[in-house]
């Protein structure tokens, strides 16, 4: 790739993030950042369990405190599904580089993330309805972050990738 800057890939939960980052990251050869896995080690517990345990606030602002410690060049940065909803953290994805908004159908993000333990925000009584709900207030925060969509209903992680560096040349 010719381009330095960091490539961001922003969307919901299911949408392919940490899979498309992985293979951006063979692909291109460059560093992966995932926001989750870096916040999950520096509290030394999963996402899922500093939800649990310290809040949603808590979470959110460790978000931010993480992005401002991302290189700007040749990287690769996985977001979690809910970083777009703090407005310095949308200044801080842009500053990064490229934002890619991994865009998919909300039936295709329930049947990806139905069977996962590891959603905190999805522990209510009804996960279908929650998701909706979120992904509602979300999508066009997504969309307004971001400097391009991929649309990754029909796509495996590879073809994604490829669609991305086609596009960012």
């Amino acid at each position: 790739m010719r381009r330095e800057e960091a490539i961001v890939l922003i969307g919901f939960m299911g949408a392919g993030k940490t899979s498309v980052g992985r293979e951006l990251a063979r692909l291109t050869e460059w560093p992966l950042f995932d926001t989750d896995d870096m916040i999950a080690a520096n509290f030394g517990s999963s996402v899922a369990q500093v939800f649990e345990t310290r809040g949603e606030e808590e979470f959110r602002e460790a978000e931010s405190r993480v992005l401002t410690r991302m290189p700007t060049r040749r990287a690769i940065v996985a977001t979690g599904g809910g970083i777009v909803m703090r407005a310095e953290n949308v200044s801080l994805l842009k500053r990064l580089g490229t934002v890619v908004y991994l865009e998919a159908r909300e039936s295709t993000l329930f049947e990806r993330v139905s069977s996962e333990e590891t959603r905190p925000l999805l522990k209510t009584d009804d996960p279908r309805a929650t998701l909706s709900r979120l992904l509602a207030q979300r999508a066009p925060l997504y969309q307004a972050a971001a400097d391009f969509t991929v649309h990754t209903n029909e796509l495996r992680a590879p073809e994604v990738a490829e669609a991305i560096i086609q596009h960012v040349g």
